[in-house]
């Protein structure tokens, strides 16, 4: 077993980051890692900003994710990367759903989105893949599928066969969606 690695999943609510953050449970637990996930934490009902953590190794004592520490963040928009980024330990990935959604201060006229987040982030010296996994998973049957494209995206950083996260998927997804839901990995897991 290798020490502890730790992956924060960052979003909006109602982007699926439940299932996201169950998927990599169910694949790292399959490959006998300790696995520690937290539970949900933001406005996930109200479109506010969501984060989950998830770490893995021989040993985890607890699920939480200090700053400078998270092995990969796995972003559903370009905003909630940026706010995340102090996470990123030196060497990380940022996986980076390439989408834009305004949150309330930017709908209400108080605040503006930023313009060239991703060309900020990289300029802060992370090292991003920007991925427009909204249209991946339109392709796949499913504009809901963002998180297991990006799931698919961070599979290929992650030294797990493609078996295990085929097995996590038909453990973690209902019978109806499962094609579709295949399809989106297949995507994500494909995309570079």
């Amino acid at each position: 077993m290798t020490g502890v690695k730790s992956v924060m999943i960052v979003g909006v609510g109602g982007q699926g980051s439940l299932l996201a953050s169950k998927l990599l449970g169910n694949v790292l637990m399959a490959q006998g890692y300790d696995v520690k996930v937290s539970e949900v934490h933001g406005m996930s009902q109200r479109g506010g900003s969501v984060v989950t953590y998830v770490r893995y190794g021989g040993r985890v004592y607890s699920p939480i994710v200090a700053r400078g520490e998270a092995d990969a963040i796995v972003s559903f928009e370009r905003l909630e990367a940026a706010r995340w980024l102090p996470y990123l330990k030196q060497g990380g990935r940022l996986i980076v759903n390439d989408q834009r959604i305004s949150p309330m201060p930017v709908i209400t006229g108080a605040m503006e989105y930023p313009d060239d987040i991703i060309e900020k982030l990289r300029g802060k010296g992370a090292d991003v893949v920007a991925c427009d996994a909204l249209t991946l998973a339109g392709q796949a049957g499913s504009a809901k599928a963002v998180n297991v494209v990006l799931m698919g995206v961070l599979s290929t950083l992650l030294d797990i066969p493609e078996a295990a996260w085929q097995a996590a998927l038909e453990a973690c997804v209902p019978p109806k969606f499962l094609e579709l839901n295949k399809k989106a990995f297949a995507l994500g897991r494909a995309y570079r």
